[in-house]
């Protein structure tokens, strides 16, 4: 739990007709991907919606925000996961955002999903924070270059990827430090999310 400004990634599996009832959050940047399901999502600026595989939630909580999260369905579970990021400051108005990231246009190569000022099609996260997905076929490759001074996390969210050499299962995270490249290859089909740190 806590690796610079991730401060933790939740996989989590709801039960048709489950959920996690209304609850607080402060100065925390909140990132949503489902990856099997559905989940409904409310919060307290009256803000509702559903979060299917492809789309992606950011949720500032700042000065504060109650929001509550349940499985949309009553007969299939929902897997999703959520990131906790701390903010590059405090006190921010709460805010949300949401995008849909289609399976089609992730395939081959990294995509990136969230930004510090958002920008080509990235929704806006309030930190030093790159994340981008990526859906890899089996035998494809994909390849990063982190800039002198930036680290990374690499989550695989479903499926098997090899990172420089080493194998890693659906969610096993590796933290990255002195490696100027991160080589992804899937020995077969993967969700894998990549976060460029400072």
């Amino acid at each position: 739990m806590g690796y610079r400004t991730l401060r933790v990634i939740n996989d989590d599996r709801v039960a048709p007709g489950g959920g996690f009832g209304t609850h607080p959050h402060r100065d925390m940047e909140i990132v949503t991907i489902v990856l099997d399901g559905a989940l409904e999502h409310r919060d307290s600026l009256g803000t509702g919606s559903v979060i299917r595989p492809g789309d992606v939630q950011r949720m500032s909580a700042g000065a504060g925000i109650r929001h509550s999260e349940f499985n949309h369905s009553e007969t299939e579970a929902v897997h999703f996961l959520q990131i906790w990021i701390l903010p590059d400051r405090r006190g921010l108005e709460p805010s949300y955002e949401q995008k849909t990231f289609a399976t089609g246009q992730r395939n081959g190569g990294l995509t990136l999903v969230a930004a510090p000022k958002g920008g080509n099609g990235a929704l806006t996260i309030h930190q030093d924070v790159n994340l981008y997905l990526a859906s890899l076929k089996a035998g494809t490759t994909v390849r990063h270059s982190l800039k002198a001074g930036r680290h990374a996390w690499v989550q695989v969210a479903t499926g098997a990827a090899t990172l420089n050499g080493e194998l890693l299962q659906a969610g096993d995270g590796a933290a990255i430090e002195n490696e100027p490249t991160l080589e992804l290859g899937a020995s077969k089909s993967a969700e894998v999310l990549v976060f460029d740190l400072a």
